[in-house]
């Protein structure tokens, strides 16, 4: 293999400490990655909070819906009982540039706010495009990226067809495609790059995979043990 694909720690260095949290996030640059994988939603207070689902249920001692919170709310609680639910920027902060992040734009109405935060730090904290990649299942969420500034990078993720994510990556100008694991093939890989497409795959978690994927040719692992890649 000519190529060496990018090493990307899902939700921080999900399968060591508990994913989206700050001190997953500094697992995940002690293994020297590539990039970095978030989630955000927007809470009640309008600022975005990096967290998976959209429930707090599984991973905190709060309950209900991360988006009928406010900030203060979610800064209350704790994750796996011991760590605090962070804001992007705080994400930011502790990557300082270290490395690549991916924000995926989770929740709804978050393109706007992840634009302005991702536009104040390229300003004020010499961050560049290239540190940036903005992901989503949600089509009208990249759109409005797009709109808002169509020079940032976008990345279609998808679980269902390769194809259909190249179809729609056309019109946003998108970066690269984020297909699921069960989804990649050597063809589809090849397809997706002949038409100027990075592929990023996620959630690679074993060897035999991690290994298969890298003969397919992808540009991007994304892994819950970015350590094994």
């Amino acid at each position: 293999m000519s190529k060496k694909a990018l090493k990307i720690g899902h939700r921080g260095a999900k399968n060591h400490v508990a994913e989206n949290t700050l001190a997953s996030i500094e697992k995940a640059l002690e293994f020297k990655v590539d990039a970095i994988e978030i989630d955000v939603h927007k809470c009640a207070s309008g600022e975005l909070v990096v967290f998976h689902d959209f429930t707090l249920d599984r991973m905190t001692n709060g309950s209900g819906e991360v988006s009928k919170h406010t900030l203060k709310q979610l800064k209350n609680l704790k994750v796996n009982d011991q760590y605090e639910i962070p804001t992007l920027e705080d994400v930011l902060n502790i990557i300082d540039k270290k490395c690549m992040l991916n924000i995926e734009l989770k929740g709804r109405d978050t393109a706007f706010t992840t634009c302005k935060i991702v536009s104040e730090y390229i300003k004020t904290k010499q961050w560049d495009l290239n540190h940036f990649l903005i992901s989503s299942f949600q089509h009208q969420e990249l759109e409005a990226v797009y709109n808002y500034n169509n020079q940032l990078r976008l990345g279609v993720l998808t679980k269902a067809s390769v194809s259909d994510a190249i179809e729609f990556a056309k019109t946003i100008n998108a970066f690269s495609i984020h297909p699921n694991v069960a989804l990649v093939t050597k063809d589809n890989v090849s397809l997706a790059q002949n038409k100027g497409y990075k592929v990023l795959t996620w959630t690679v978690n074993d060897q035999p995979t991690i290994k298969r994927m890298k003969a397919y040719g992808v540009d991007g692992i994304i892994s819950d043990n970015p350590d094994l890649i």
